[in-house]
């Protein structure tokens, strides 16, 4: 299934005229998804149906990740919470998941999730907790999913201090950094970061 149409294609297919789309896009009745650098107009799988008037059952996706894999346990056991908060809400739902650092964007589970937002089949993303979808960028994410028609939903919305916020984005990237480097400087990091931690506990 094509993601995007050229005017022509699009407008063929909703037996309209090339003209007709462009005086749409004047009048602001239906923007193309997407202008190129050069003034092509494309338009998106979902202005399809919207246009033809067909209904698209949207999903609720369950997003669960961990750092790395020896906290494949915890990833389990948050799946099964996840499952059980998404029944209880009587959600029909898939589950993605990821192990990978909070702040590394290249996940290939943020990713799939990403690509499904933008085409318009999510209705809402839950997270258990607001890092566990990103440590850095979750209003960002947000603020494209809103743009997609889609909600994130965090279900642990328990306010944390500054103080706390701070540690554990402190520790979240020495962590990240120390995992680079080797001998006696991982070393070194290894213990900043249990100085932290105990200091937060």
């Amino acid at each position: 299934m094509k993601k995007y149409y050229g005017i022509n294609e699009f407008s063929s297919l909703i037996s309209k005229t090339p003209q007709t789309l462009r005086n749409w896009d004047k009048l602001g009745v239906l923007k193309p998804a997407y202008k190129s650098q050069n003034g092509y107009r494309y338009y998106s799988n979902e202005q399809l149906n919207q246009v033809l008037g067909i209904k698209i059952d949207k999903k609720v996706i369950g997003y669960c990740r961990v750092s790395s894999k020896k906290q494949e346990g915890d990833l389990q056991r948050q799946i099964e919470n996840m499952k059980n908060y998404l029944i209880a809400k009587g959600y029909q739902f898939e589950i993605i998941t990821d192990i990978g650092s909070g702040i590394n964007y290249n996940k290939k589970g943020l990713d799939l999730l990403i690509d499904k937002i933008i085409q318009g089949t999510i209705e809402r993303v839950v997270v258990l907790h607001k890092d566990r979808l990103l440590r850095f960028g979750f209003e960002l994410v947000e603020n494209i999913a809103r743009k997609f028609g889609t909600i994130i939903e965090v279900v642990d919305n328990t306010p944390k201090t500054e103080e706390q916020e701070l540690v554990e984005d402190l520790v979240q990237i020495i962590t990240v950094f120390s995992c680079k480097l080797q001998g006696k400087r991982a070393n070194k990091m290894k213990k900043i970061i249990s100085e932290l931690k105990d200091e937060n506990i």
